[in-house]
Order: C-alpha cells, then structure tokens, then sequence
C-alpha cells in the first residue's frame, strides 16, 4: 500500500492542506474537490494511484483543513481558489498533470487549464459540469433564484444546501446500494459546513457559481484547440449534474471517453474501484507513466 502524506503549505498567507502520494518523479495527477467535500473524498482513489503517479489532493481554502478565513477577511470567488490552487501548485514543482475534477474542482481546473494550457496532459471529470445541459434544474433552480436576488426567501431556500439532510441526500441519492456509503461523509462534511462564519463562505460561493457557466464558451474553445485527453466518468444518478453534462464532453472533444457508471454525486463513495481501473486505464493510455 503507497505511503500518503498529509502536508500543509502556505500560500499568499494562507494555509492549504494536501494529501500527497507516489514518486514525485512520476506523472502527477491533481484532485480537485466539490462541495461540500474535502480531499477526504479521495482517500482509498490516491493509493490506487500513486503506484505509478504522483497524485496531489488539495482541501480548497475554506474547505477540509485548510484555513477558512471568514468573509470580511477573504473575498471567496472561484478566481481567488483557482489562484491559491495555482499557487500550490507552482511550490510544488508541478508543472504538467492530469487533473481529476468533481462538482466546485471543475471550475477550478477550467480556470487553471485556461490560465495554461500546455499544463494539463488530461482531463478525468467526475460529474464535474462544463456544460449547460449538465444542470439538473430541480437543484439549480434555487441556486439561480439566489443569485439572482437576494432576499430572506431565496436565502433561506440555499441554506437548505447547508443542513445535515442535504449533504446526506447528496451522498445518498442516486446510488442503487446505500449500504456501500459510509456515515462518515456527510457527518464529515456537515462538521465543516457548521464552523463558525463558515455559512457565509459557502453562500458567497453559491453566489459566485454565476461566473462559472459564463466561463463554458471560453472552455469549449479551450477543448476544440489544445484537445487535452478527456475521461468523462459520471454518476448517472447525480441529481445535480446529469448524465447529460458527461455526453457533451463529446462535442467538442469527438474522442472524448465517456463512462456512465451506477452511482450518483460522489461516486467514489460506492465505485472507487470501477472508477480507479477507468483512470489507470486512460491515464495508461494517453499520458506517460513513470518509467524505472
């Protein structure tokens, strides 16, 4: 079993957490988190890994254990948490990586892929949105109420967002055995989400998600011109990004490899293994591996 570090790094002031495995020679892999999670989330996909790749698993600022600053003291924006990320990054010595996004890591990783390019030697998207018919509406419906206005009634309906039996419905819903997802995550994720001042963190988020889907066009051309490798494995059950989202990764990239397995939002918590033989197999395939 590969030895995983947990480190801490500072950077422009903050202090991010990481998980780190593998030979730090090897081909990197860079995961990339969604909300309400953490790199908790990947902690039986990064041994299954770092066999053959340096695999990098950051906790987004205001996530996990890195520092969570409150809202007067950090302008949140997906911006600022790509930046911090490219950051990381750049101390790290990682200048080329595949990256793996789910759910609020895809908007990072689209904006550190658009920042540069030549960076990124593939795309694995777990149920990471980059496009307009991946929205379920019955989730994004309250969102785009909120953003749009911001009143006691439409706060009050994202705050729901915040609450126990959310983050159990997001873990949940969608995965044809919920005996195979452990307690601990939502439990997990609920405990960070109930940090003091940590409500406000996630509201400014929800209000900045309108920057993401105004960012699509600028991915799609990004995709159609540097064509990086894509796997597109998705929960099919997802209730907040369907199916639909992983399909279009085809228009734009024809060769595009795309898995729609059982499982739902966070689908490692029921198909880590189907999901890591996918990855080996593509990361195999299109990207170097370490040679001895």
């Amino acid at each position: 079993m590969p030895t995983v570090h947990h480190r801490y790094a500072e950077i422009d002031g903050r202090r991010l957490f990481y998980r780190e495995a593998g030979d730090p020679q090897a081909p990197a892999v860079v995961l990339l988190h969604g909300f309400p999670a953490s790199s908790f989330m990947f902690r039986e996909l990064i041994p299954a890994l770092a066999g053959e790749y340096r695999v990098i698993a950051p906790d987004l600022l205001g996530f996990g254990l890195s520092d969570a600053p409150r809202v007067e003291d950090f302008e949140y924006t997906f911006d600022a948490l790509a930046a911090l990320t490219s950051g990381l990054l750049d101390s790290l010595g990682v200048t080329s990586y595949a990256m793996y996004v789910q759910d609020y890591g895809a908007p990072i990783g689209w904006r550190l892929a658009l920042e540069d390019p030549e960076s990124v030697s593939a795309i694995i998207t777990q149920n990471g949105n980059g496009y307009d018919e991946g929205f379920v509406d019955g989730f994004w419906k309250t969102v785009w109420d909120y953003q749009a206005e911001q009143t006691a009634e439409t706060e009050a309906g994202i705050r729901q967002a915040l609450t126990l039996e959310l983050t159990r419905w997001q873990y949940l819903t969608g995965v044809p055995d919920e005996t195979l997802v452990s307690p601990d995550t939502w439990h997990h994720d609920f405990h960070n989400l109930s940090r003091p001042g940590n409500d406000e963190v996630q509201l400014k988020l929800f209000r900045d998600y309108v920057t993401n889907p105004a960012m699509y066009p600028r991915l799609h051309e990004y995709l159609r011109t540097s064509r990086p490798p894509v796997l597109a494995v998705w929960g099919s059950g997802d209730p907040i990004f369907g199916p639909d989202g992983a399909r279009a990764f085809a228009k734009d990239v024809p060769d595009a490899e795309i898995h729609l397995l059982e499982g739902g939002h966070f689908l490692l918590e029921s198909a880590v293994d189907e999901v890591a033989a996918l990855m080996r197999d593509f990361l195999g395939r299109r990207v170097r591996r370490v040679t001895d």
